[in-house]
Formats: C-alpha cells, sequence, structure tokens
C-alpha cells in the first residue's frame, strides 16, 4: 500500500495523538526481576573470566620460566604463547570497548559498565552494533571468525577444535521462519543489560579458546622440564554458568602431568576420584569451593598444591514475549514468542489462563477469553530430565481499540488509498468506490473490520439535513444520486457508522467529513 497522504483533521489528529499516546503507556517493559538475573549472570561472568585468566597467566608463565631456562628447546612455544595472548587481548578489549559505547549510548557519555541505569533500554545496542554506517556488529563477528580460525589452526587435537569452533561459532541463526545475521539475532532489540551479559559471555569463550591453545602448547614442551621448574594446580569446568537443578561439573588438573602418577585429590575433606568434580546445583548464588593435589616427587616425598574456585547458580528462566505488545488482545489471535536459554524448543511447553495457548510454527498464539481478567502464561521445560516450572508471566487483556473508517480507493498510480475525510476529495473518486471500509493500521496493529451499515448526512439549499442510509456496508442508490447532485466545495457527513472486528464485538465508529472536490 502506498504511503497515505491525506491531510487529516484537527479532531482527528487529536484522536491519533491520545492513541499513540496509550501505545507508548502500554509499550513493552522488559521484568526488573529479569534485568536482575542478567546482571547477577554478567557478574557470575566476569568473576569466571578473572579465574581463567589467572588460569592461562600460569600456563603462559610456565612457558615464560622453561623459554628462559632452555630457550632451545622452549622459545618457539614461548613465542606462539605471545602471539595467542596478544591477539586474545586485542578482541577482549575491543569487545570491552562494545560495552562501553552501548552504556554510553544508553545513559549518555558518563555511562558507567559497572552501573549501568538505563538496564532496560532497548534501543542502544542495535543502534551501537547493528548501524549500517559503522557496521560494528558485522566487524565483531568477523574479528571473531578470524580468531577462531587462528585458534583451530594452531590445535592438532579434533575434540578441542570442536569445541572451540562450537563456543565461538557466528553462524546466521533462523527463528520463526527468518534467517537473521549472528549479529542481529544478538543485539536486536535486546536490553542493555543483556547485551552487556552476552559480550561479557564472548568474552568468556575468548578466554577459554586462549587456555586451550596454551594449554595445548605447554604439552607441545618437555612435561619433565615444566614439572621440575613449576607445578600448578587449576579447576577446569565444564559448565561455567549452573541453572537451579542442573548438574555443576569441574575437573582438577595439573599445568603439567606425568602420566605414570595419578594425583591425590581432596575437596572439602573427601577425595575426588579421577579428578572429576560434580554434583546438584540446589540452590541460586555464588559459591566458593577450595581442596588441595599432592603428587609424588621423584625422592618419594609428597607436593601439595592448593586451589580454589567458584562456581554461579542461576534460576532457571524464560523470556516470554508479546510480539504486538505488552497487552493481549480478546477474541483474536495473538503472536507469543517464548523460548528458554539452553532448552531446546520441544522440551518446553506452556499453558495460558483466561483463554487458549498453541504452537504455531517456531512460535505460539494466545487468544484471550475475557477483557479485564489477566492471563498468566506458565512455562515448564524439561531440564536434566526433570520438569519444572521456570517462569510464570502475567499479561493484560484489552478490548481490541475501535477501528477508523475510510473510503477506499486507486490514486493516479493505480495504487490503493484511503481518503479519511477533512479535506477535497474528487467526486469522480467517490462515485467510484464501493462503499466504506474500516480497519486499525497503526504499525502495531492491522486489523480489518466488516462495516454493517452507515448513513450520510446530506443539506438542501435550506440548510435542511437530508439522512439516507447505507445497503450495508456499501453506497446506496439514493446516496450515490445525492453525491452527483454535490457541487465543488461541498459537503456531506458519514455518521452512525456500525463495524464488526474479529472479536464479534460491533462498535459506533466515528463520523467521517466528505469535502466534494
Amino acid at each position: 500500500m502506498s504511503e497515505n497522504t491525506t491531510r487529516l483533521s484537527p479532531r482527528q489528529k487529536m484522536i491519533n495523538l491520545m492513541y499513540i499516546v496509550l501505545t507508548a503507556m502500554l509499550a513493552l517493559n522488559v521484568s526488573s526481576d529479569v534485568l536482575d538475573g542478567f546482571t547477577q549472570v554478567e557478574e557470575g561472568l566476569n568473576r569466571t573470566n578473572d579465574n581463567i585468566e589467572q588460569r592461562n597467566d600460569a600456563i603462559y608463565h610456565t612457558l615464560e620460566a622453561f623459554a628462559e631456562k632452555n630457550p632451545e628447546k622452549g622459545k618457539v612455544w614461548y613465542d606462539k604463547a605471545t602471539e595467542v595472548r596478544n591477539a586474545t587481548s586485542q578482541l577482549y578489549e575491543y569487545v570491552d570497548s562494545l560495552k562501553k559505547l552501548i552504556v554510553v549510548a544508553a545513559d549518555g557519555e558518563d555511562g558507567d559498565v559497572a552501573n549501568v541505569q538505563r538496564r532496560d533500554d532497548l534501543e542502544a545496542a542495535a543502534v551501537v552494533m547493528l548501524s549500517p554506517t559503522s557496521r560494528r556488529g558485522t566487524t565483531l563477528r568477523e574479528n571473531v571468525d578470524g580468531y577462531r580460525t587462528y585458534i583451530t589452526n594452531l590445535l592438532t587435537d579434533s575434540v578441542k577444535r570442536l569445541n572451540v569452533n562450537e563456543v565461538l561459532a557466528t553462524n546466521d541463526v533462523v527463528r520463526n521462519g527468518v534467517t537473521q545475521s549472528w549479529e542481529s539475532s544478538k543485539f536486536d532489540n535486546q536490553p542493555v543489560v543483556a547485551a552487556i551479559t552476552l559480550l561479557a559471555k564472548l568474552q568468556n569463550d575468548i578466554r577459554y579458546a586462549e587456555g586451550e591453545a596454551l594449554a595445548h602448547l605447554l604439552t607441545n614442551v618437555d612435561a619433565g622440564d615444566v614439572r621440575v621448574n613449576e607445578l600448578n594446580a587449576f579447576v577446569i569446568p565444564d559448565s561455567r554458568i549452573v541453572m537451579r537443578g542442573g548438574k555443576y561439573s569441574a575437573r582438577v588438573v595439573l599445568a603439567a602431568v606425568d602420566t605414570t602418577q595419578r594425583p591425590t585429590i581432596v575437596i572439602g575433606g573427601k577425595q575426588v576420584t579421577n579428578g572429576l568434580y560434580e554434583f546438584v546445583a540446589g540452590k541460586t548464588g555464588v559459591f566458593d569451593y577450595s581442596g588441595y593435589l599432592e603428587v609424588p616427587r621423584g625422592d618419594g616425598t609428597m607436593a601439595r598444591h592448593d586451589f580454589k574456585s567458584s562456581y554461579t547458580v542461576i534460576e532457571p528462566a524464560a523470556t516470554v514475549s508479546a510480539t504486538m505488545m505488552n497487552v493481549l488482545y480478546a477474541g483474536i489471535d495473538n503472536p507469543i514468542s517464548i523460548s528458554v536459554p539452553g532448552v531446546p524448543t520441544q522440551q518446553v511447553t506452556a499453558t495460558m489462563t483466561n483463554g487458549t495457548l498453541s504452537r504455531s510454527g517456531e512460535g505460539w498464539v494466545a487468544r484471550p477469553t475475557s477483557v479485564g481478567s489477566d492471563a498468566v502464561v506458565t512455562v515448564t521445560a524439561t531440564i536434566d530430565g526433570r520438569s519444572q516450572t521456570v517462569n510464570t508471566t502475567s499479561f493484560r487483556v484489552r478490548k481490541l481499540p475501535n477501528p477508523t473508517p475510510f473510503i477506499s480507493f486507486k490514486d493516479a498510480n493505480g495504487n490503493t488509498d484511503k481518503y479519511l475525510g477533512g479535506k477535497p476529495f474528487a467526486k469522480t473518486l467517490i462515485l467510484q468506490a464501493p462503499g466504506l471500509g474500516a480497519a486499525i493500521d497503526d504499525g502495531l496493529l492491522n486489523i480489518s473490520f466488516t462495516v454493517l451499515s452507515f448513513e450520510t448526512v446530506f443539506f438542501d439549499s435550506m440548510g435542511n439535513a437530508m439522512p439516507e442510509v447505507s445497503d450495508g456496508a456499501n453506497f446506496s442508490a439514493r446516496q450515490k444520486e445525492q453525491i452527483k447532485r454535490l457541487s465543488r466545495g461541498k459537503r456531506f457527513y458519514i455518521s452512525r457508522v456500525k463495524a464488526k472486528g474479529p472479536d464479534g464485538i460491533t462498535r459506533d465508529l466515528s463520523p467521517l467529513e466528505v469535502i466534494v472536490n
């Protein structure tokens, strides 16, 4: 449909302005609980990043010490490790700069990544990352692609190469049948706090890839020389963020290992078998644990190495959002998006009060019943073989707003347009139009209504009103005869418009003033 260029009457402008204000009041608001959850996850990721960086530093300094002690054998591996560290630092710092830009876009020049004020701002991340002029999102994806290729080329272990490829994947994402670029799926319509958390997760994956590369380089030097020079114990978790009800797994290992000796590992006073430390997380929060590792020296004595680490347990979370706005309309199908991070779609189910909720392709369709009663959406997911409720969200249920009556016509280019009244309108176009239509078409809703009847009011030379009744949604023969008699500058009114919407409710619509040109 071509753009509508008709001039609205002051009254219609006021009606439209009031509706825009109402729409703004109803605009999607992200729950503060969800925002707090993102903040907790980001803080946990930052702590994990620090732990991984300490581990990587230890491996790097081990290579440095060995290179100083035996340059002929160790310098080549130390130089490669230095290249890995430089490449990692450049990408890591670039991601840090993007965090700052997003926060500044939301909070202004004094914005602080550690203290975001407008955490629910839905535009800042897209403006910074998806602008077609700066192309920062595209640049980030290209940098991650280059870094991933560089790291995987260093690794000879196929399993490690696969792991790095997976954590740093930047493939396009298909949602509801629509293909999105990696950067669009990450930053389009995301709250600032979610975008910052996603970037912190990317930094976490970058540190993980760096650690895999450094550990691989370390295995290429003489393990005996490294072991004699320095030994360190490290905790390597399989999953750095755990959902309540999920399983935490971590391996405690040495940077250099003598495969003929099995170290003894003790955590919390209990010995760990085969270096695998795991348990079921029972409550949310940040938890620390410590222990020690003992390995026999060549002289028969035991060398003890203490270690400590932490893990973060978060509440299960789901994202439930109305596609149109944060309300649902009674009597019609409302598109709903439901997802649980880390859980496949087929393992997610949902129910709704005050109406029905059903799957539709990759999404869901909610059809509320009663106006004035909230519709409560409950999301259940199967996690580690157990079904549990992960989110409950309430939506207000409202009646569809009244549509706008219009006369449909073809413009000079043959495109369909709508005459909304209040300005001169060619008599030939009026006579060509079959009758009256009504619809809500404001960019948020696009819903057609069925006009049941209307009345035209003409005025004779004495100023007497002469009403004429329509033939349903169409102009009657008497109405068209009256229109033919009107001269330029004359006007008539269309009133008592009745229209029925898809919710089955019949409405009385505002009158329409027609000025004959």
